[in-house]
This record gives C-alpha cells, structure tokens and sequence, in this order.
C-alpha cells in the first residue's frame, strides 16, 4: 500500500452541538490531522504530542471546510520555554461511506 492509497480522499460526517449535520471529503496531511484529531477526543493534539511538520495549515483547511477545532494555549517550560496550541474537534466527527456534500 502506498502513502497515496492510505491517506487517498476519504468522507466525514461533523455531528455540530446544535444537531445539525455536515461532511467533507479529505485526503493527504488533512485527513491525518482529522483522524489524529477524532482519536485524541476532547484531549486533542499538539505538535509536541502528535508530530506533524504544519499543523497550523491542516487546521486552517479543516476549518475552511466546516470543521469547527479549537485552538487553546499552553504554555511549557525547558530551555525554550514558551507556548503551544493544542487542537480540539468541537464536534463528533465519524468516517463515513459516501459523497461529502
């Protein structure tokens, strides 16, 4: 199996708080980022937990589609102490057959 076949154009559904419904269609890092995103749950990723060279791009594309993430601020300490975003899905996000819309 090839890079291309693994992470190939995949379908979502996004199940918002209000009850509403959506999908997307994703392939490449941005559905990576998606199913590190939907396996983390409500603990969510960093790049320091989960490490990916533009995680920054991968959510800005996400939310471009709909994908409601949220960005939180951690701070860490070490030699380069500093801060971090942690990203969380704000919504049930399930793989699904089918056409995204």
């Amino acid at each position: 199996m090839t890079t291309n076949d693994k992470w190939g154009m995949a379908h979502f559904t996004i199940h918002l708080p209000s009850g509403d419904a959506d999908s997307v269609a994703v392939s490449g890092r941005d559905r990576w980022a998606l199913e590190a995103l939907i396996a983390a749950g409500s603990f969510g990723c960093t790049p320091i937990d989960t490490p990916g060279p533009r995680w920054s791009g991968y959510v800005h594309n996400l939310r471009k589609l709909g994908v409601p993430i949220e960005t939180v601020t951690e701070a860490h300490s070490g030699p380069f102490s500093g801060t971090h975003a942690r990203y969380v899905l704000k919504a049930s996000v399930r793989r699904s057959e089918g056409r995204a819309a």
